[in-house]
């Protein structure tokens, strides 16, 4: 897939945005920070949005992620260098997808853990199919791991909102 809206942006825009800023270029462990960031895009901008506009806002920022990771990798010269983290940004958002009453009835903060941290844990290990969606190519391979972790954590969310409701946990 080629971006080529995006070849004659200037590489501090670029790749500024594929590390948003200095986050990904000077922090330790660059991936937890990023999915920090978009925990963060979540709390402010999709908690108040109905599922189906927070999947269509979701759906144009993961195009805009391929295409400006994409070129990052490019003018890096890097397959997916850890220092790219706007997938992560762009994915965390898909793990509470259908979930803002639950992070409110809950208090939001547990909720919000418990999704960062499946986040992370398919974000790193990467099970079967996760794994074969980072070898697409350029840009369209960063995000789509992502986006597929963000996805697998988003529906072991709701299995274990499932379970917990059903065994009067919560």
């Amino acid at each position: 897939m080629s971006f080529l809206w995006v070849r004659p942006l200037p590489s501090d825009i670029v790749v500024g945005l594929s590390t948003l800023g200095p986050v990904g270029k000077k922090m330790k462990a660059p991936g937890t920070w990023g999915s920090v960031a978009g925990l963060l895009v979540y709390a402010v901008i999709f908690y108040p949005l109905h599922p189906l506009v927070g999947l269509l806002v979701n759906a144009v920022l993961i195009y805009l992620a391929m295409a400006f990771t994409d070129e990052a990798e490019e003018r890096l010269m890097q397959r997916d260098p850890g220092m790219i983290i706007l997938d992560e940004l762009v994915a965390v958002p898909l793990v509470f997808l259908g979930l803002g009453g639950v992070v409110y009835q809950l208090g939001g903060w547990p909720v919000l853990l418990v999704g960062f941290a499946l986040f992370r844990l398919f974000d790193i290990w990467k099970p079967g199919p996760i794994r074969r969606l980072q070898n697409l190519p350029g840009g369209v391979g960063c995000v789509m791991d992502d986006v597929a972790a963000g996805i697998a954590s988003c529906i072991t969310l709701h299995v274990l909102w499932a379970i917990g409701t059903a065994m009067a946990w919560f």
